[in-house]
Formats: structure tokens, sequence, C-alpha cells
């Protein structure tokens, strides 16, 4: 019976390093447009991450124009991520920071992590 699930389990996409909660990264996702294919950038900090195998996700929230806050979901697995960098890791103590959705300046600052 595992052998058949295991059939069915996408490959791991390369492109996508070890990520931890808090990490700011910069996720290049290919977009399609009519027939033509491009690269777009979202850059934010990884809210949470839902560990589960074939179905593991990450959310990443980022502020956008006017103040507006944006989140958005990648799957792990998924062949339309490009590639995933890691500009700065930070140091938090909890595994989902949902209270970064209510600040703003200063108050969201997040402590960066020193290897």
């Amino acid at each position: 019976m595992s052998d058949l699930l295991k059939a069915f389990d996408a490959p791991e996409n390369p492109n996508i390093p070890a990520l931890h909660t808090g990490d700011s990264v910069s996720v290049h996702v290919k977009i399609k447009e009519g027939n033509r294919e491009r690269i777009q950038e979202f850059k934010g900090v990884i809210l949470y991450m839902h560990n589960r195998g074939n179905d593991s996700t990450f959310t990443v929230r980022r502020v956008a124009s006017n103040g507006v806050g944006v989140e958005r979901t990648f799957l792990v697995r998924s062949p339309r991520i490009d590639k995933v960098v890691v500009e700065r890791s930070s140091r938090v103590r909890r595994s989902r920071l949902y209270f970064l959705r209510e600040r703003s300046g200063k108050s969201a600052r997040l402590k960066q992590k020193f290897n």
C-alpha cells in the first residue's frame, strides 16, 4: 500500500532550501499570461509552515502599497516555484506568527538570527 502512495508523491523541488518560520524570503514564481511565461518575485516573511508531506505549504506575508498586507500560500513541491532565496533568518519563539498581521513599523520587526 505504501508503494502505491509513494507513486503519487510529487518530486521535491531542488530549488527550495530549508525554510523556517520568520525567514525573510524572496519567492520566484512562474506566471503564465496567454502564451508567454514570466517570473514574478514575491518578497516577504514566512508566517507559518504546514508540514504535510506531499501537501506541505508555506505562507508568505508582505506589506504592499498603501500599507495593505498581502499573504500568499505556496506549495513546497510546486513546479511553478522557480526558486526561493532566504534573504534573512529571524529568531522566533513560536511557529505561527499571526501577531504580525496587526503590527506595522518598528513593532513588526523580528530579531535577526546570526549563525
